[in-house]
């Protein structure tokens, strides 16, 4: 859809009059702006508009709105730490692509904590992730009734825990501990730093949901970010990096239209493009992909797919082109996500844990009718 529609557009598109469309731009349903080219008539965000009538023809029925929230539907749980709205993500009212031209990951933990973090505590390579938030898991306390400030220290260490296994070394912003591992010159230290910034939150994605279940039943801090991280290990969800870094190794092999041609014919899409909460493309890959030289393959790559589906690179294929421009190791998008994405598992957790509410959704059960037993005789 297009981003904005005229008021003859939107009101076909909406099947509504005049005075309908009216009320939803009253209501904050709906973005009205002027035209440009004739300021006497208004445009309408189509996004909105898209948004609208799918809520519409799914109905009101109870079943029907949980079932769709469930699967890039609306909103299932309240939060003022981040959203996507506009095509651009906010984090507690800021966009994160304004953010990345100066903060520190430190800095947007405490944005998004609510608490001073000044520097996150130095830690040590004890293994992977895995086993590094299992230590502190062990004997760790529950979250329930603990202060805010308590939290967000606990956070800190978890967040360092997983960092010192990707590589972070010595002290410092944890972009500069990362660059010092993976020996960055100024301009690679830069990226990372602003893709730690970008990467910090994303909404309610899956790896989010399942540390703020895990904070909902009052889990140690580390045990919700262990959640976190064990859901961003699959391959539909942090393994989008890992499958175009094979499909950009096809691309090389094989050439570009031959290995596209058959990751479109497998069906499965192509990873590194296109994203649902962003219809005109996702401004994190936006924001740092005029930053990094790309590689002439990726370039192939890019064209060939954009010509195919229309889709735009995402945040995937940023963190690919930064990992091939700076000589990172082959896992460091992957690496990028957990670190960063540790401190909104951590904000969600703390927010979560300090609503009250335990999260538990009711299945809807599709199997055999009931079944009356008789008894034996």
């Amino acid at each position: 859809m297009q981003e904005w529609l005229s008021r003859d557009e939107a009101l076909v598109t909406l099947g509504v009059r005049s005075q309908t469309l009216y009320a939803y731009v009253s209501r904050g349903l709906i973005e009205r702006r002027t035209d440009a080219a004739d300021p006497r008539r208004s445009e309408y965000r189509g996004d909105d508009i898209l948004a609208l009538t799918k809520r519409r023809a799914r109905g009101r029925r109870t079943a029907s709105i949980a079932a769709s929230a469930m699967a890039w539907g609306e909103p299932v749980i309240p939060t003022r730490i981040s959203t996507v709205a506009h095509g651009q993500l906010i984090f507690r009212g800021r966009r994160a692509v304004e953010l990345a031209d100066h903060a520190t990951l430190e800095e947007v933990a405490a944005l998004l904590w609510e608490q001073p973090v000044t520097a996150f505590p130095i830690a040590h390579d004890v293994g992977d992730p895995f086993q590094a938030l299992a230590a502190l898991i062990a004997g760790a306390r529950s979250m329930i009734g603990r202060a805010p400030a308590k939290l967000a220290q606990e956070a800190s260490v978890a967040v360092a825990a997983i960092a010192g296994t990707f590589g972070a070394a010595g002290d410092g912003p944890i972009h500069e501990r990362l660059a010092r591992g993976w020996s960055l010159d100024a301009a690679g230290t830069d990226l990372v730093r602003r893709a730690l910034v970008l990467l910090a939150d994303h909404e309610l994605n899956p790896s989010t949901f399942a540390a703020r279940v895990a904070g909902s039943t009052g889990a140690p801090m580390a045990a919700c970010l262990m959640a976190g991280l064990s859901t961003l290990s699959g391959p539909k969800h942090g393994g989008a990096g890992t499958a175009l870094a094979a499909l950009a190794a096809e691309a090389r092999a094989n050439g570009v239209e031959v290995a596209v041609a058959r990751w479109l014919a497998a069906g499965h899409g192509i990873p590194g493009f296109g994203h649902p909460l962003y219809p005109h493309g996702d401004p994190r890959a936006a924001a740092l992909l005029p930053l990094v030289t790309l590689d002439p393959v990726l370039i192939e790559l890019r064209d060939a797919v954009m010509d195919a589906t229309e889709a735009q690179p995402n945040i995937d294929f940023a963190l690919l082109t930064i990992s091939v421009a700076a000589g990172l190791p082959v896992d460091a998008p992957f690496r990028l996500f957990a670190i960063a994405r540790g401190v909104g598992w951590a904000a969600h957790a703390i927010e979560q844990s300090a609503s009250g509410a335990v999260i538990r959704p009711r299945a809807r059960y599709q199997g055999l009718a009931t079944v009356t037993l008789k008894n034996d005789r």
